[in-house]
């Protein structure tokens, strides 16, 4: 299956994404004084390495939030799935579920099958990682066909710092077209 890649510097799509604790994840409002939006596509509950990645977003978070960066985290699971990762993490951030096969491909996300039951019981989005911007711009994009395969946080952090300090003047990446 091949799927429709994002491009840094397109608007963020309008996804509508169930989350945890009620209502709908907002992609183009970060929450309180915060101006920019970690998106974090995980693969699931089945995902030892997702577990892990996510206990050290949570960690993290404060470093997010002091470059004015909120953090939403998502997955295919079904909800009571997605509960029982999240209550073993214990996130300060918003957890989406139920990402569907669409939401999947309109992200340009890697989607898997289960290798078996035992594994998971629906195809699951591979690992991905977007920055939007003030303007609800892609301003980085990581996509992985692989667990083991994703953005190291504090180098995200460094980078995040780097981008975000005025005297920089950073744009986008990687938007040259041919």
């Amino acid at each position: 299956m091949t799927s429709k890649k994002l491009s840094a510097g397109q608007t963020f799509p309008a996804l509508s994404i169930d989350k945890l604790d009620g209502g709908k994840l907002d992609f183009l409002n970060p929450k309180g004084d915060y101006d920019w939006l970690l998106v974090v596509v995980y693969r699931g509950k089945h995902c030892p390495l997702c577990t892990q990645y996510l206990s050290t977003l949570n960690e993290l978070l404060p470093k997010f939030n002091e470059l004015g960066v909120d953090v939403v985290a998502m997955s295919a699971d079904p909800k009571e799935k997605a509960l029982i990762q999240i209550n073993e993490v214990k996130p300060n951030f918003e957890i989406g579920y139920d990402l569907s096969i669409e939401q999947m491909q309109t992200l340009g996300l890697y989607i898997s099958n289960p290798r078996s039951e035992a594994e998971t019981d629906r195809p699951f989005a591979e690992p991905g990682l977007f920055v939007i911007n003030s303007s609800s711009e892609i301003q980085l994009i990581d996509i992985s066909n692989a667990p083991f395969l994703r953005p190291e946080l504090m180098s995200v952090i460094r980078g995040l710092g780097f981008i975000r300090n005025p005297e920089n003047q950073y744009p986008i990446r990687g938007t040259l077209t041919y």
